[in-house]
């Protein structure tokens, strides 16, 4: 039986298909059933209820992020599908959650449950912690999420955070000040708002402090009022400083820390000020925790299976110890 999906135009279609069928064949090999395209139409051939449901869910998640301005690729289209199968109860959580950027290049969409639900928790708590491995978006959807709020109006200024931990290079030994010292460790979150909106806004920005980027050792004995503050790698706090942070909080502000626990690069790794606050604050309601895993891995399906092929040698070297 075929089940048939009529699209407004050619140009959609091709987006949603990908450069020389990517996508359909990702969907296809996905979901199990042979998929057509016919003129502006998009054709499931299958009598599974179950398979065409959710090839329908996927369609107009897509369609929608098309329309909004976001762009398709391969990794946005297996995410979204794995996550439409995995949960789908909770898909709608993907279409109805989003961030608006006044003056961005397009909303924010999340492209896995757990992105979705990191999501509602900025929206809704005063601090957001994200513990996960790399390239699930923690940094991205924090950074995008405070500039929606500051760009807004919503609060005065943007700071961000980072500890300086030096790994493998002196950070003495770096040429310039220390804002140019410290721009190598901040790279990652100015490549995300670079993403989201004009260079030119994010140095305008800049130049009227209205994004501040400090290293965490200065915060301590400030009091920061009506401020969005992103600390990144937290992974790499000391115990000591991740306290001294969390009371840095002033009236109106609003946080995020984010860190994944299997880079840590300090000398003791069971030191960290993440692991301990991951402990010690888990139940206070006003705190909202999201631990991502490599299911969420956003960046790619590569980076994905490298970081599981590194979790199974760890457990197996475990394994082998014991």
């Amino acid at each position: 039986m075929q089940t048939t999906h009529e699209l407004e135009s050619g140009t959609l279609l091709a987006d949603i298909c990908g450069i020389n069928d990517e996508n359909l064949q990702i969907i296809e090999k996905t979901i199990g059933c042979p998929i057509y395209s016919k003129g502006n139409q998009l054709i499931v051939d299958s009598t599974d209820d179950n398979k065409v449901k959710q090839f329908s869910i996927l369609i107009g998640e897509l369609k929608q992020r098309v329309s909004s301005g976001h762009g398709i690729d391969k990794t946005v289209v297996q995410n979204l599908l794995t996550t439409i199968i995995e949960h789908p109860n909770e898909s709608t959580h993907l279409k109805n959650q989003y961030i608006v950027l006044p003056q961005g290049f397009s909303r924010v969409y999340p492209r896995s449950i757990n992105q979705a639900t990191f999501m509602r928790g900025l929206e809704t708590n005063d601090m957001s912690i994200a513990i996960g491995p790399a390239g699930t978006g923690k940094t991205f959807l924090a950074i995008a999420h405070a500039l929606s709020e500051v760009l807004a109006k919503k609060k005065r200024k943007l700071l961000l955070t980072r500890p300086v931990v030096e790994a493998g290079e002196s950070l003495g030994f770096l040429p310039g000040d220390l804002t140019q010292k410290l721009n190598p460790y901040l790279k990652p979150l100015y490549d995300a708002m670079d993403a989201l909106i004009p260079s030119e806004l994010v140095s305008r920005m800049e130049e009227n402090r209205i994004i501040e980027v400090a290293p965490l050792a200065y915060m301590r004995g400030r009091s920061l009022k009506d401020c969005y503050i992103i600390l990144d790698e937290a992974q790499n706090t000391t115990r000591e400083q991740m306290k001294m942070f969390l009371t840095r909080l002033g009236e109106g502000s609003k946080a995020i820390i984010t860190g994944d626990i299997t880079q840590i690069d300090l000398p003791k790794k069971q030191n960290s000020g993440l692991i301990q606050a991951s402990t010690i604050l888990r139940h206070i309601p006003e705190i909202h925790f999201t631990h991502f895993t490599t299911k969420d891995v956003v960046r790619s399906q590569l980076v994905k299976k490298i970081i599981n092929a590194y979790d199974d040698f760890y457990k197996n070297q475990t394994g082998n110890q014991q």
